[in-house]
């Protein structure tokens, strides 16, 4: 069965399970299913003050914190024990693109040439990291959720502002990939 676990999943059998967690979040516990917005209860927790956005009574929605405390030790506990690819299974023609911009360690799930902690403060992984990782952020709230409660949730109820939202995390990361990332590599 461990062995079983460490393989990667395929879509047929994933997708599925994803996909029923939005009927099992929306009519069993009446919650939408994201990440996002469990970010705002965090600083709402830690950060009691006059900033309006957070005042409200975060502790409603404790269980998304829990939520996102699974994820997380779900997450470091697969990758510490139930990890055992070796390399990641990239087309060709895109390692010929990542290796035309100085890109050539492929046997992680991200390549330590752009995302370590000693290119933390080039001006790659400032603009990559630092910018991205606020871009993102702030770009999750501004649009009303991240791109999992968008395309998950937001698609299944049919909301027309969700359509809009995954249009334009597609938009952008082909204006990334194909224009951006080349000038900043």
């Amino acid at each position: 069965m461990i062995e079983i676990m460490k393989q990667p999943w395929p879509w047929y059998f994933s997708g599925p399970i994803i996909g029923i967690m939005v009927p099992l979040s929306l009519f069993i516990a009446n919650k939408t299913f994201g990440i996002s917005s469990s970010l705002r209860h965090i600083c709402a927790a830690c950060m009691p003050g006059n900033v309006e956005f957070f005042k409200y009574n975060w502790k409603k929605e404790l269980w998304s914190l829990f939520f996102v405390g699974g994820v997380l030790v779900g997450g470091f506990l697969t990758n510490k024990y139930l990890t055992s690819v070796t390399s990641v299974a990239i087309t060709e023609n895109t390692k010929n693109a990542l290796t035309a911009l100085g890109i050539t360690d492929f046997d992680s799930y991200i390549p330590e040439q752009i995302f370590s902690w000693s290119n933390l403060f080039t001006l790659q992984g400032l603009l990559c990291i630092v910018l991205g990782g606020f871009m993102v952020g702030f770009g999750a709230r501004w649009a009303g959720g991240c791109t999992s409660g968008h395309a998950i949730s937001g698609l299944s109820n049919l909301r027309f502002v969700s359509l809009i939202a995954v249009a334009g995390f597609f938009v952008g990361g082909l204006v990334m990939t194909h224009f951006l990332f080349p000038i900043i590599f």
